[in-house]
């Protein structure tokens, strides 16, 4: 769905969030979504690492 974006419709979705929050606001935002973007990769590599340390190498 989002392969769909090209650089118009960034343009257009960045003008619609500026209309909303406001040029104050789109720092906090931006921060608060790096600093989500962050936390799930970091939990996904835990959990990844988890099932690679659980599960027993097979036999050949």
């Amino acid at each position: 769905m989002l392969s769909n974006v090209g650089i118009p419709g960034l343009i257009i979705i960045l003008v619609i969030t500026l209309i909303i929050f406001g040029p104050k606001k789109l720092p906090e935002i931006g921060s608060a979504f790096g600093k989500t973007l962050s936390e799930f990769k970091r939990s996904t590599n835990e959990l990844l690492e988890d099932d690679d340390q659980e599960a027993p190498e097979p036999k050949k």
